[in-house]
């Protein structure tokens, strides 16, 4: 085996940037959509929302587990791949770009919503949501490229095969 050919584990990082690649296309256009939809995204769903809380509420649940709470949270959850993904295609050593990215990201979405769409609701707290997902994911994906990173090595203990032997 050539110095030069890839180990295992290159191979199988270029296959995850690939993959990366693809989920973040795809992520990227469903986010435009969500962001830039002219009506709230939970319009349809406000209403069973709040029902699914009161009966939770009924059930014992605190009365601080409330719509703001949902919607804080589901900000939160949108913008975890734009961390993951955003740590995965630059590399773990750039990290805080994929948290900036988010903000960034976040920022302009808001400030489209302020400007263009008036059935929307601007807010600094989703810039604040949105940047901790980013964060949240960010974190995520280097807790799992450092755990992979630590079986890593368990791999180049497998001795690679013995080349053919010439012929006689």
């Amino acid at each position: 085996m050539s110095a030069l050919a890839p180990t295992l584990a290159d191979r199988r990082h270029a296959a995850l940037r690939r993959a990366a690649r693809w989920l973040a296309a795809g992520y990227l256009l469903t986010l435009t959509l969500i962001a830039f939809c002219p009506t709230p995204v939970d319009r349809g769903a406000s209403h069973g929302i709040a029902s699914l809380l009161a009966r939770l509420h009924a059930h014992g649940v605190p009365g601080w587990v409330n719509y703001a709470l949902v919607e804080f949270t589901a900000n939160i959850a949108l913008f975890l791949p734009v961390g993951l993904l955003g740590v995965v295609l630059l590399g773990s050593a750039r990290w805080w770009v994929a948290i900036l990215a988010g903000f960034a990201a976040s920022g302009l979405i808001e400030l489209g919503q302020l400007v263009f769409l008036p059935a929307r609701f601007a807010t600094p707290l989703d810039v604040i949501a949105n940047t901790a997902g980013a964060a949240l994911g960010a974190l995520l994906a280097l807790t799992l490229l450092a755990a992979v990173t630590a079986r890593s090595p368990q791999l180049a203990l497998i001795p690679p095969p013995a080349p053919p032997a010439p012929p006689r």
